[in-house]
């Protein structure tokens, strides 16, 4: 299909497509229902931030209309309407175009250690009065947000559409934060478990968590250079006194990479520390068939003499022979424990 084709890729198929609006200034604020695109022409009469999240992207006539009537380039909508985006931050003359993931912990089964990770893309349109965000599903990432903006009548509702975006960014990389505390108390599990009863499952537990770590890698550090370039650019749509509210966001950014790199360490050195305990587990159970082997070395050594088809053999016609075996055959095991605990070999 040629550039600019809008077409939904994605995983998730939200059948319906909720349109919610939060318009609001210094004093007032409104959260009226739309239902239709048309709808939201009004607003741009209003001296005022209109916030539009539209949640579920499989109907993509809206994605369309908003891109009509806003006048946003097909290339934009066609990187919001495909869902596997890399993380980025794009200048256009009237607006701005911001992507990244949304991350959040899925189900986890409570009768083995097991992970799973949410992944979500959120894609921002940055305009002078107005502030699109388009989700893959329906949730409640935004909804601190929303609270905020409900009961605030402080920072947020006195400033404009780039620190609106502040918010929005902080809040998606903030979720973060919550999927790493996660994320270590599956660690704590594997290692206990490490320590009292490693298995199988304990080591496909640890793959599927660094399969895990590496997906969220990819998601969250690009975001480094997406802040960075927001904290480069000299666009009209963001001030230079909010700079320093991204430059928090920018921060909290490098605490999640350096926590996910380190938690990448952490379960190498969870890898090895399996990999020794299965290790010294097998050690342990061949140094017990050692011992029992070197106990009936000699036993089967008697054993193989006597029972040799030679006709002259001595003992054989000794009235004693068969007492005086079953004495050598007691003696000799007992006499090889005694050394291989004084060994400290059991």
């Amino acid at each position: 299909m040629p550039p600019g084709s809008l077409v939904h890729i994605g995983d998730f198929d939200e059948e319906e497509t909720r349109i919610s609006v939060i318009d609001y200034g210094r004093i007032d604020l409104e959260e009226p229902v739309v239902e239709t695109v048309e709808d939201l022409l009004k607003f741009r009469e209003k001296d005022s931030i209109t916030w539009v999240c539209l949640e579920g992207l499989k109907n993509v006539e809206i994605t369309e209309l908003i891109g009509k009537y806003f006048n946003i380039h097909p290339l934009v909508l066609e990187d919001i309407l495909n869902t596997h985006q890399r993380p980025k931050f794009e200048e256009y003359d009237d607006y701005l175009y911001i992507v990244l993931k949304g991350l959040s912990s899925g189900e986890n089964d409570s009768s083995s250690v097991d992970f799973r990770v949410k992944y979500e893309q959120v894609s921002i349109l940055v305009l002078n009065d107005f502030v699109f965000t388009f989700k893959e599903r329906k949730d409640d990432l935004f909804l601190p947000l929303v609270q905020r903006i409900r009961n605030s009548t402080g920072r947020i509702r006195s400033l404009g559409s780039d620190y609106l975006t502040y918010a929005l960014l902080d809040t998606i990389v903030d979720q973060n934060f919550l999927l790493l505390d996660s994320m270590d108390e599956q660690v704590d599990d594997i290692e206990e478990e490490l320590l009292t009863n490693p298995t199988s499952d304990t080591l496909v537990a640890i793959q599927r968590l660094k399969r895990e770590l590496i997906d969220i890698k990819r998601a969250t550090s690009p975001q480094r250079e997406l802040l960075s370039a927001i904290l480069r650019s000299d666009h009209e749509l963001i001030s230079e006194k909010i700079h320093i509210y991204y430059r928090d966001v920018f921060d909290h950014v490098l605490r999640i990479t350096e926590s996910v790199d380190s938690y990448r360490d952490m379960l190498g050195g969870l890898l090895d520390i399996y990999v020794s305990s299965v290790s010294n587990k097998m050690n342990e159970v061949m140094k017990i068939l050692t011992v029992f082997a070197s106990i009936f070395i000699p036993l089967t050594f008697i054993a193989g003499i006597y029972g040799m088809n030679f006709e002259y053999m001595p003992e054989l016609k000794w009235k004693w022979s068969y007492p005086v075996v079953w004495l050598v055959f007691i003696t000799l095991p007992t006499v090889l424990i005694i050394y291989f605990k004084k060994k400290k070999w059991l």
